[in-house]
């Protein structure tokens, strides 16, 4: 990872292997650009007219220096127009140049100094790192087969637009590091071969990293988790010779304050058990835990960020495979609590290890909730590729993490987690079944999940569209993009800033508020299907 430095130096003045100044839309030139034509001796502006550049946020024109300036080469790249640009198009134009900047041992830019310093430079840090990112344990030779070079990017200089920055622009780019590395981080988790990243792998990958950064770190064993009532964990990897690990860590940094919960899927493979995938549907399936390293991710960030909060994490991990002892359709599993599941599709496994999660956080009674899985297809039929799904019990807690998400530049977009609809789980032998109705299959399976949570106001994100990509896009290479572990740091890092004492007091109304209403609307879908079925039964008696 390339280190980040500031200067208060002029572009013309600075020394470095690539120079990175931005432009906006209309061939405006952004800061540091006319110091540096200056020197060069050519008119930029000119030649991205030349180039017919649009501007749009990532488009880069390169420029030699031919010596006149101590940097080699000036690497313009566009931000869009003026007027809209700021950190985010700062984050998303870093990122998209992070390929091409990864083959330079030095580079330094302006672009941090397009809108607020502080964000922009944390903008800056995320996509730099995020877009120089590559996974390449598995090869033997360098990605860049061309030039046979591996990555050497080391140093980042940072270019100050004034005195007094230093202190708020320093501590913004420290954060931007620590969240896009921890992000880094679960792509790496993620991206690890099944094989490899089994249930017991990414516990000590938990245990290691809890252990760095100063975390308390439980792993509960299968004879733990069978005593501990965890039936849904142990379900679903019953047919796997990896037995399941269950991980609990815990960050303090508020004295006795109410702490809050995460959990994250994870599935470290699967393969729909005996309702088993095709082939090409399990190909890419190593990324079902990617939830729970993205939950261990933002872990580790909060613990090196060190936020005036409590936070308990619970993640569980279990294999998903077919065999002789593998769950069956038609199985009842009892999950942490009592309460009991009807497994009618063994393919919907992730909400069965999450139900237990989300009973084990319940008893420690936390201000809020946040679960992260890629758990349904139809969140992304509903959102596509670019937004997650969230819905949960309480509205303002899912309007913070929409923020958070913006603030992260990794959106998402709420669905609603209509009560009519518990209808359809609604099972004759358990307290609930794992499937439902074929439509709104993510608002099934987040009413699913809302049956194990006891009193604390919850949401959920399912981030099946956005947690690993298929194809490489102009932004992300093929595979794990650590979605969604920096929104979760961002919305820990709000809630700190915000006051979490009030925030929690009004969540926990909100969320009885809530709670009463799912009541009230469970108690009318099973009166109207005892009246269905009387209807039912009369109009057999007619057609007899």
């Amino acid at each position: 990872m390339p280190t980040f430095e500031l200067q208060a130096a002029s572009p013309a003045d600075v020394t470095a292997d690539l120079l990175i100044l931005p432009y906006f839309k209309g061939h405006v030139p952004g800061p540091g650009v006319r110091e540096a034509q200056k020197a060069i001796g050519e008119d930029l502006a000119g030649l991205l007219k030349e180039h017919r550049a649009s501007g749009r946020i990532g488009e880069t024109v390169s420029v030699p220096t031919f010596g006149r300036l101590k940097a080699r080469t000036v690497l313009l790249v566009g931000l869009g127009p003026e007027s809209e640009a700021g950190p985010a198009a700062v984050r998303r134009a870093a990122q998209k140049i992070g390929p091409r900047v990864a083959k330079f041992k030095s580079v330094a830019t302006t672009l941090h100094q397009v809108g607020p310093a502080a964000e922009s430079a944390r903008a800056l840090a995320e996509g730099l790192l995020l877009g120089t990112y590559r996974f390449d344990r598995y090869k033997e030779r360098p990605i860049d087969e061309a030039s046979q070079q591996p990555q050497e990017l080391s140093k980042v200089t940072v270019l100050l637009k004034r005195a007094g920055d230093e202190k708020a622009v320093k501590e913004a780019l420290r954060r931007g590091q620590i969240s896009a590395e921890s992000a880094n981080w679960a792509r790496d988790l993620v991206n690890t071969p099944a094989l490899d990243a089994t249930p017991e792998y990414l516990a000590r990958q938990a245990q290691k990293m809890a252990k760095e950064v100063g975390l308390q770190c439980r792993v509960w064993t299968p004879d733990e988790l069978r005593k501990g009532g965890f039936g849904g964990v142990l379900g679903v990897g019953a047919g796997s010779v990896n037995a399941p690990r269950f991980v609990e860590i815990t960050y303090k940094g508020a004295g006795g304050a109410t702490p809050i919960a995460l959990t994250g899927k994870g599935v470290t493979f699967d393969s729909g058990g005996l309702s088993i995938k095709d082939s090409s549907g399990m190909e890419t399936m190593k990324d079902d835990m990617g939830g729970g390293a993205a939950t261990l991710a933002a872990m580790r960030a909060i613990a090196l960020l060190k936020p005036k909060v409590n936070v308990i994490a619970a993640i569980p991990f279990s294999e998903n495979l077919p065999s002789g002892s593998a769950i069956r359709p038609g199985d009842v599993l009892r999950h942490r609590g009592g309460k009991t599941s009807e497994v009618l599709n063994t393919d919907a496994e992730g909400r069965l290890i999450l139900a237990d999660a989300l009973a084990f956080l319940s008893e420690k009674k936390p201000a809020l909730i946040l679960d992260c899985a890629t758990l349904t297809g139809a969140a992304m039929v509903a959102l596509g590729r670019d937004l997650w799904a969230v819905m949960g019990t309480d509205r303002r807690l899912i309007a913070d993490v929409l923020k958070a998400g913006e603030e992260a530049g990794e959106p998402g977009w709420e669905l609603p987690l209509w009560t009519e609809y518990r209808r359809h789980i609604e099972s004759s032998v358990a307290d609930v079944k794992n499937t439902g109705d074929r439509w709104g299959g993510a608002i099934m399976a987040g009413l699913f999940l809302a049956e194990f949570v006891d009193g604390a106001p919850w949401a959920h994100l399912d981030v099946a569209s956005t947690a690993f990509t298929e194809r490489a896009t102009e932004y992300w290479p093929r595979g794990a993009t650590g979605s969604p572990a920096r929104t979760l740091v961002r919305f820990v890092e709000d809630y700190a800033a915000n006051g979490s004492g009030s925030r929690a007091r009004a969540s926990k109304t909100s969320a009885r508020s809530s709670a009463k209403a799912a009541t009230r609307s469970r108690t009318t879908a099973r009166a109207r299907k005892s009246s269905s079925a009387g209807r039912a039964k009369t109009r057999s008696g007619r057609r007899a």
